[in-house]
Formats: structure tokens, sequence, C-alpha cells
């Protein structure tokens, strides 16, 4: 048995780059909603930064239904 250590070397760097990229959309719609809270807290309203997040959630889930369609099929 051999080990494709190019391939194994390629999963690592696909899987490591969607991964930090998933943590950073999730993380970017959590600060929008945070500043959505500031802003009702000081009277005004982050309309766009509330759109942002609900993008980014949205994002970040069609990207885990794409995952587990490829897992599935």
């Amino acid at each position: 048995m051999t080990i494709d250590w190019a391939a194994l070397g390629s999963v690592f760097g696909v899987s490591l780059v969607v991964t930090v990229g998933l943590v950073a959309l999730f993380t970017l719609g959590v600060m929008g909603l945070s500043r959505q809270e500031r802003a009702a807290a000081e009277g005004g309203s982050a309309t766009l930064a509330v759109t942002g997040a609900y993008a980014c959630f949205a994002a970040c889930a069609a990207a885990v239904a794409y995952g587990i369609s490829l897992i599935v099929a």
C-alpha cells in the first residue's frame, strides 16, 4: 500500500482554506449583528450591517449544504 502524498497534501490544503473561509464568513456575520445591536442602543439603524450579516450566514449555509451534497452523492 502506498500513500499519494501529493493528493493528501492537496486535500489538506483545500480543507484548511475552506475551513478558514467559513469561519471568517461566520465571524463577519456575527460582527454585523453586533453592529446592529450597538446601533439600536444608540438610536440608529444598521440595515446594511444586518443585510451583510444575513448574506454571510446564507453563504455559510450554502457551503455546508454543498459539502453535505458532495458527501451524499
